[in-house]
């Protein structure tokens, strides 16, 4: 299946809620009730995305099937880690939010292809109880960095790509 990524239109925020809304249930069904709960994220967060212009939607033909921020400037959660730390401190990408609808498979390769493309080190961070993400994450060969506190204390798992290694899975 192909997929081309845009940036998100505000015309595009009730598939947006809707795939978020998706994705909390799946979460839950799978054992991960605690990382988006009912409201994460809140529509006053994919509001900030949209204006920022850091919220992409992921389409099958003119169907958006996926969605995710992405961040170019440092992310504040990321300056403390425990652990091993960071693979490098080059410049990085860090995606956010992503989800996809429930008839969708290959949405997090499509993101990780585009989001390769752009040459950085790629950083995301999961919940401990997240198990497709994780595995997802470990089979892409992102690399376990240790974890990361949100602005509420919420820990999660913090991975990286460096782009060589991108380069090299190309």
């Amino acid at each position: 299946m192909s997929y081309t990524i845009r940036n998100a239109e505000k015309a595009d925020k009730d598939r947006i809620m809707q795939i978020y809304s998706s994705a909390r249930r799946r979460m839950a069904e799978g054992g991960n009730p605690d990382q988006w709960g009912n409201v994460t994220p809140a529509e006053a967060l994919v509001d900030e995305d949209l204006e920022a212009r850091r919220n992409y939607v992921v389409c099958r033909g003119e169907d958006i099937c996926g969605v995710f921020a992405l961040f170019s400037e440092p992310d504040p959660t990321y300056a403390y880690i425990e652990g091993p730390g960071w693979l490098s401190d080059w410049p990085y990408l860090t995606i956010h939010r992503i989800a996809r609808d429930d008839s969708s498979r290959g949405v997090f390769n499509a993101v990780l292809e585009y989001v390769g493309g752009f040459g950085k080190d790629i950083r995301i961070d999961t919940h401990r109880d997240n198990a497709p993400m994780l595995h997802i994450l470990r089979s892409k060969g992102f690399k376990e960095c240790g974890t990361i506190y949100l602005a509420n204390g919420s820990p999660r798992i913090a991975f990286q790509k460096t782009a060589e290694e991108q380069a090299r899975s190309e």
